[in-house]
């Protein structure tokens, strides 16, 4: 499945420290992670490969000091993963900052959007 385009407007990125930052990419895979409860369907709905999801992941748990997602391995259940509440919780605050960085910013971005029209129609 291929990833969908971007919508218009900022995209946000979150330096916590100078180590740690989470923006759309790894707030949509731990979206997709809760969605799906599984790092490699995750992967997949967002067009990358599991190694590439799972040091997404990793990094997030390493830099948080708790873990966001909580992996399953394999066996009989088949395994999984889920968002722990430091994930939920990280996910939720990204999301509402994104939401507040758009309601901002949508006066300018629209203006952009009728300058840029107004200039190709100009053409």
């Amino acid at each position: 499945m291929a990833r969908k385009p971007a919508p218009s407007g900022p995209r946000l990125r979150v330096v916590i420290e100078p180590e740690v930052a989470i923006g759309p990419g790894k707030a949509d895979l731990l979206e997709a992670i809760r969605d799906t409860g599984s790092i490699s369907a995750a992967g997949r709905r967002l067009g990358m490969s599991y190694r590439r999801a799972w040091l997404l992941v990793d990094e997030l748990n390493r830099h948080l000091g708790a873990p966001v997602v909580d992996a399953q391995t394999g066996g009989a259940k088949g395994g999984g993963a889920a968002l722990t509440e430091t994930g939920d919780e990280v996910l939720t605050r990204y999301r509402r900052m994104e939401q507040a960085c758009r309601h901002v910013t949508e006066e300018d971005v629209a203006a952009l959007k009728r300058l840029i029209q107004r200039n190709q129609r100009r053409k």
